[in-house]
């Protein structure tokens, strides 16, 4: 009856040990995953605060880079310009409508006002002379016209706004127009002047 009392004892002991190991392992259980959900909950939520920063500095970075409203993109209108001279230039060069009307009306003048019994000499030189002289003032304003153009181009990034270069493309064209305006001049000044291009002797 004793041992049987004592082993009863024992066992209802190791139970009773057995049933608070138990109820350690089962409450170490349960929180272990509250923890690992608080965890979890934590990082994601610093996931997400990381992915909100990371968009508002890509919304400052895309807003930095975007111009202002009203002011549109930058260089449009130097580079406007610069090809603008470049293509006064070109045309003071090949010649235009223009010198060529006002050619033709030179020649027409030169027949009405030139009677019939003038000399030869006098005859070229109104009827053809003047005419070649028109064109060569006409085509000496287109090229003065590219030069001045092309110039205020190249010194435009002077009267601006301070760390803005101006784009390389723009300065190329520009340089080609204020090249070919003085080209176009120096030619123009030349033939104006029957340097080059003369009147043939009549003599």
């Amino acid at each position: 009856m004793g041992t049987k009392t004592v082993d009863e004892a024992v066992d209802a002991n190791g139970t009773e040990a057995k049933s608070d190991e138990e109820t350690v392992n089962a409450t170490k259980t349960d929180e272990a995953p509250d923890a690992e959900v608080e965890e979890t909950g934590d990082a994601e939520a610093e996931d997400a605060e990381d992915a909100e920063d990371q968009d508002d500095l890509d919304a400052e970075a895309l807003e930095g880079d975007a111009p202002e409203a009203g002011k549109g993109t930058p260089g449009v209108g130097q580079g406007a310009a610069a090809v603008v001279s470049a293509g006064l230039g070109v045309v003071s060069l090949t010649g235009s409508w223009v010198a060529t009307v006002a050619a033709a009306r030179e020649t027409l003048v030169g027949q009405l006002g030139t009677s019939s019994t003038a000399s030869v000499a006098k005859q070229v030189k109104e009827v053809y002379g003047d005419a070649w002289a028109t064109t060569a003032l006409v085509g000496g304003l287109f090229a003065l016209a590219a030069l001045i153009v092309g110039v205020v181009v190249l010194v435009r990034p002077a009267f601006g706004a301070p760390g803005k270069p101006q784009a390389a493309w723009i300065k190329s064209v520009a340089w080609a127009g204020v090249s070919l305006g003085v080209i176009g001049l120096v030619l123009a000044v030349a033939k104006y002047s029957d340097i080059i291009l003369g009147l043939p002797s009549t003599s």
